[in-house]
């Protein structure tokens, strides 16, 4: 383990050593070395990057665009530890906003029901790309760049929460039970919203909390079957996808990690542990080349190769771990 984490803290990558100090060592954030840290994650070369389609400080494209809208790319800051309140932002925080509050976004979901505000109701229950608030609600928080619009997204998410805790965006008429993939970013987002606003937001992401933990971070309720082998794989960064390390990383911020119902999925992830004590990433969500029409990365996440480390799901796992006195 010790030695594990001195090649993190050895990194090339100041978001990595930030990442070691802060969710595995748990050294205070307020410190002046985390600080520091926070200083070089925005002067790193993978920062450089990711922001480096800018123009008049905003990116030429639409914010959903996969990976490098507004949306992906304020999310992807929030995760290394990009500092607070950088007015730098501003123009692609705005961009997200226009977006979530315009008309085309509002009725994404309503083409042939009944308009009825961001969403439709199929059988009492709300249809809605819960993930794109909840997220966008997550970054702007902890990117310091949240504001009164800010809690307009999380009522949002409280609207549409589905009786079970979660949300889905399936129109099918059958649908009864939310969905994984569309639920843990309302969750994430509602979380760090709670912790500022408390009362009803805290009250919903315990709710959100509760339809994971009722099945465990990846099996079904009803018959206790994994509900997707995808979910079992080690992904950095997941972006809306799930699996049980992004499941657990949640937890962790939400407060529940140590709930006697996270043990499986922890154990899971236990078992996928290097001889180095490092951990695998086992699949990727993006592609690093400039032509990708689609899920197109400015920057590379340590490839996958599931006999080496990647240092950004190792701080993820390891920070789990320790979340979890494991």
């Amino acid at each position: 383990m010790e030695a594990v984490i001195e090649r993190l803290l050895d990194s090339d990558d100041p978001s990595v050593r930030l990442r070691a100090r802060l969710e595995i060592l748990r050294e205070p954030g307020d410190s002046s070395r985390v600080k520091d840290l926070r200083e070089q994650v925005r002067r790193s070369a993978r920062v450089n990057l990711l922001l480096s389609e800018r123009r008049n400080g905003v990116l030429q494209c639409h914010p959903y665009a996969k990976w490098y809208g507004a949306h992906w790319v304020l999310a992807t800051l929030a995760d290394l530890g990009y500092p607070r309140r950088d007015r730098s932002l501003i123009p692609l925080s705005e961009q997200v906003y226009d977006w979530l509050f315009s008309r085309g976004h509002m009725e994404y979901s309503t083409r042939h029901e009944v308009f009825a505000g961001p969403y439709i109701k199929i059988r009492g229950l709300a249809r809605a790309h819960a993930s794109m608030e909840g997220n966008a609600v997550y970054y702007l928080h902890a990117l310091g760049l949240d504001d009164e619009r800010t809690g307009e997204l999380a009522d949002r998410l409280l609207d549409w929460q589905w009786p079970d805790g979660g949300w889905n965006c399936d129109k099918r008429t059958q649908a009864h039970t939310s969905s994984f993939t569309e639920s843990l970013l309302p969750l994430r987002g509602l979380a760090l919203h709670a912790a500022v606003r408390g009362g009803a937001y805290r009250e919903s992401a315990k709710r959100g909390a509760e339809y994971f933990l009722e099945r465990k971070l990846f099996r079904r309720k009803r018959d206790g079957q994994i509900i997707s082998e995808r979910f079992t794989k080690l992904h950095y960064p997941c972006y809306w996808h799930y699996d049980i390390l992004f499941g657990l990383k949640v937890m962790k911020e939400a407060g529940f990690i140590k709930d006697e119902r996270c043990v499986d999925a922890l154990s899971l992830l236990n078992s996928k542990r290097l001889e180095d004590g490092g951990f695998p990433a086992e699949e990727a969500y993006y592609q690093t080349f400039r032509s990708a029409k689609s899920r197109r990365s400015l920057v590379g996440w340590g490839g996958v190769n599931q006999k080496r480390m990647n240092e950004f799901v190792t701080c993820d796992a390891l920070g789990v771990l320790a979340a979890a006195d494991l």
